[in-house]
């Protein structure tokens, strides 16, 4: 299935607060991080100007957000969910695939953090992701070229 990606806007903010309750509630409470719309509001907030909105037929679906530091040359996936109902389609990998070649293609690194029980450290590390370090309940990822 085809998707296509826009940029965010503040009419998103009802979408993108319960896409991360559908997706993340249940690792953020297992991890003992706050589940309440402040903080859900504030995480989606952060870099916002670099969100995407993942749609199908015109449908939000999705959120993919990436930001490059040319200093460091480096890109931060820093988040990226995609609704339980979509999920398994290859939107997700697909994604960071695209982020991948963009950072091959400048010799960039990508880096993530996940939650330690978030099952998408899985696809991470199938699509060449390696675990730098941890924080707390976070785990630090980064691909290289």
């Amino acid at each position: 299935m085809e998707f296509s990606l826009r940029s965010a806007t503040e009419s998103d903010i009802g979408f993108l607060l319960a896409l991360r309750d559908k997706t993340m509630r249940y690792y953020l409470e297992e991890a003992g991080m706050p589940t309440c719309r402040e903080e859900y509001e504030k995480r989606i907030r952060y870099q916002f100007d670099h969100a995407k909105i993942v749609e199908m037929a015109g449908k939000p679906v999705g959120l993919f957000k990436a930001a490059f530091n040319s200093e460091l040359n480096h890109w931060s996936l820093v988040q990226i969910q995609i609704a339980p109902e979509y999920q398994g389609m290859n939107i997700g990998s697909r994604l960071i695939r695209q982020l991948i070649e963009q950072a091959k293609g400048a010799g960039a690194t990508v880096g993530l953090s996940v939650i330690k029980t978030n099952p998408a450290q899985d696809l991470y590390s199938r699509l060449g992701f390696k675990v730098v370090g941890s924080s707390g309940s976070e785990l630090m990822m980064e691909w290289h070229s």
